[in-house]
C-alpha cells in the first residue's frame, strides 16, 4: 500500500522552515542595499586597476557594446567595450580552466556570435545575468593562464569606455598554487545600488515580491577580487494558513548566462520559460495546488538550488522544462522524451543529454571541485526507493497524456544521472518537450496554440497522477 512521501508529510514543517529562510534573506538582502548605496556615494573616487574598482554608474545600467579577444597562445587580451566605467571582480576556476569576471548588471548589446569563436589562450566566452544587479562573463581557456593584469580604462581619445584582462599562460603547477583558499579572498561586495536595481529589474507577471537567495561561493579560486554568485528568489509564496493544497514545483531549465541549445533565432531558456510560466498559470487557473517556480524571469539558478528550492518547499512533485537538440553531423531527432533518475543510463543518448544538463553550474562560473553538504546528503539519501517509484508512476502517467497532444520521441521514456532530478523525498521527472534543432519541433515549440495543448496535457497528468496520491493517502488514516 502507498503512503505519502517525506516531502508531503513534511509540508508544513518545511514551509515554516522555508518562511523563516526567507527572512534571513530579506534582512541579509536589506544589509546589502545599505553597502550599495554607501559604494554609490562613494563612487566619485577614481578608477584603481589594480583592485578592478572603476567610477560606478549613477542612473541607469551600463551598456556592453562590443566585446573581442587580441594576442596569441602565451599572450591573450579580453577587451569588453562600455558606455560608462564600471566595477568588476574577476578570478579563475579549474575543472575545467575557466576565467569569471562578475560586473554589475548589463544589457549586453554585442554583435550576433560574439564569443563563440576563440583565440590564443581562449576557447569562447559567453555573459548574460547570474543575479538580480549582477552580470557575468565566464571565459573557456584552451589551458592554464592566470590574469597578469585587470583594469577599465576610462573613456579617451574618441574610445569608450574598456574593461580589460590580460591572461598570460602558466603551466598546470603554477595555475593550482595561484588558486587561493576560501578564506584568503576579499569580502564580497555589491555591485549596484538599490535605486539602479529596482528600476532595471523586470515586472514579475502575477508573482509575488520576491528577494535573492545566497549561493555557495567556490572554495577555492584565484582571485583578482571576489563576488557572490547569488540566485533569484524563486516565485515562492507561502500557502495561506490551513491551505492543505499538494505543492508543486515548475523548473524551467538553464536561465541568466545558460542558455542551453539555441538556434539562430531561438534559446531554450527562453522556450522552457514561456512553457512553465504557461503550466504554471494553468494549474493555478484550476486551484487545486499550491505552485512554486524555481525562476520567472530570465536569471541563472543553479543545479543544487534548485534541488533544495523543492525540498524547503515540501512539495509534492518537481517537473523540470527542457528542450534537447542534437549536436550538428549526429542526425535528427523529434519528439518530446520523459527522464527519471537512475544510476546508470538507459541508453547512450540519455547519457549524452544528462552530462550537458550537468554541466550548466560550470557553464555559468560555478566552482564544481565540492557540492555543498546538504546536496552530498541528497546524494547519500537516494537509498530512498520509494521517491524513484513514484517518479517512475508519473513518467508514465505523463507519456500517457501526452501522446494524445504532442509528438513523442521514439523512446519517450529514459532515465540518466541527472543532478536536478536528484531529490531523495520529492517525486522529480524532467520533460524534454521538443528538439530544437528540428525544424519541425522547433516550429511547435514557438506556437502558442501547440504550448497551449501541450500544457493541457501536462496538467492533467498531475491531475491524474495526484488523484491517486490523495486517495492512497486517505486510506491509511
Amino acid at each position: 500500500m502507498e503512503r505519502p512521501s517525506g516531502g508531503w508529510t513534511l509540508a508544513r514543517h518545511r514551509n515554516s522552515l522555508a518562511s523563516r529562510g526567507n527572512h534571513i534573506v530579506s534582512a541579509r538582502w536589506a544589509l546589502l542595499c545599505v553597502a550599495a548605496l554607501a559604494c554609490s556615494a562613494a563612487s566619485g573616487a577614481p578608477a584603481r586597476a589594480a583592485d578592478g574598482v572603476a567610477s560606478a554608474p549613477t542612473s541607469g545600467i551600463p551598456l556592453a557594446l562590443d566585446a573581442r579577444l587580441a594576442g596569441d597562445a602565451k599572450q591573450t587580451r579580453f577587451v569588453l567595450d562600455l558606455d560608462r566605467s564600471i566595477s568588476f571582480r574577476a578570478f579563475t576556476l579549474s575543472d575545467p580552466y575557466r576565467v569569471v569576471i562578475d560586473i554589475p548588471q548589463v544589457s549586453f548589446h554585442l554583435p550576433e556570435g560574439t564569443g563563440a569563436q576563440g583565440r590564443g589562450l581562449v576557447k569562447a566566452f559567453r555573459y548574460g545575468l547570474v543575479m538580480p544587479g549582477g552580470s557575468r562573463i565566464v571565459i573557456d581557456l584552451a589551458g592554464p593562464a592566470r590574469i597578469a593584469n585587470s583594469y577599465v580604462l576610462d573613456q579617451a581619445n574618441g574610445q569608450p569606455p574598456r574593461l580589460v584582462l590580460e591572461l598570460e599562460e602558466v603551466d598546470p603547477a603554477a595555475f593550482v598554487q595561484s588558486l587561493e583558499p576560501v578564506e584568503s579572498r576579499p569580502a564580497p561586495k555589491p555591485v549596484l545600488a538599490p535605486s539602479v536595481l529596482a528600476a532595471t529589474m523586470p515586472a514579475p507577471v502575477a508573482a509575488p515580491e520576491t528577494k535573492p537567495a545566497a549561493v555557495p561561493a567556490p572554495e577555492t579560486r584565484s582571485v583578482t577580487a571576489a563576488a557572490p554568485v547569488a540566485a533569484a528568489a524563486p516565485d515562492t509564496k507561502p500557502p495561506v494558513p490551513n491551505d492543505t493544497r499538494p505543492i508543486v514545483v515548475i523548473d524551467p531549465g538553464h536561465g541568466g548566462i545558460d542558455n542551453g541549445t539555441q538556434t539562430d533565432a531561438e534559446t531554450e531558456k527562453n522556450l522552457v520559460l514561456e512553457f512553465g510560466l504557461a503550466l504554471r498559470d494553468r494549474l493555478d487557473k484550476a486551484g487545486k495546488y499550491h505552485i512554486v517556480m524555481t525562476r520567472t524571469d530570465d536569471t541563472f539558478i543553479p543545479l543544487g538550488e534548485r534541488v533544495r528550492i523543492a525540498r524547503t518547499q515540501g512539495a509534492a512533485l518537481f517537473v523540470s522544462i527542457h528542450a534537447d537538440a542534437l549536436p550538428k553531423g549526429e542526425g535528427d531527432a523529434q519528439g518530446a522524451t520523459i527522464y527519471t533518475l537512475s544510476d546508470k543510463a538507459s541508453d547512450a543518448e540519455a547519457q549524452r543529454l544528462a552530462d550537458a544538463e550537468n554541466r550548466a553550474d560550470a557553464i555559468a562560473g560555478v566552482n564544481l571541485t565540492e557540492e555543498p553538504t546538504d546536496v552530498a546528503d541528497i546524494l547519500i539519501d537516494l537509498a530512498q526507493r520509494e521517491t524513484r517509484n513514484f517518479s517512475n508512476k508519473f513518467a508514465h502517467v505523463l507519456m500517457s497524456e501526452m501522446k494524445t497532444t504532442m509528438r513523442m520521441h521514439k523512446h519517450p521514456l529514459k532515465s540518466a544521472g541527472f543532478k536536478v532530478l536528484k531529490n531523495p523525498d520529492v517525486p522529480s521527472v524532467l520533460v524534454e518537450i521538443g528538439y530544437v534543432s528540428n525544424k519541425a519541433d522547433l516550429e511547435h515549440l514557438v506556437s502558442e496554440s501547440w504550448r497551449s495543448k501541450a500544457v493541457g496535457s501536462i496538467a492533467q497528468a498531475i491531475d491524474v497522477f495526484m488523484g491517486k496520491r490523495l486517495a492512497n493517502a486517505a486510506s491509511t488514516r
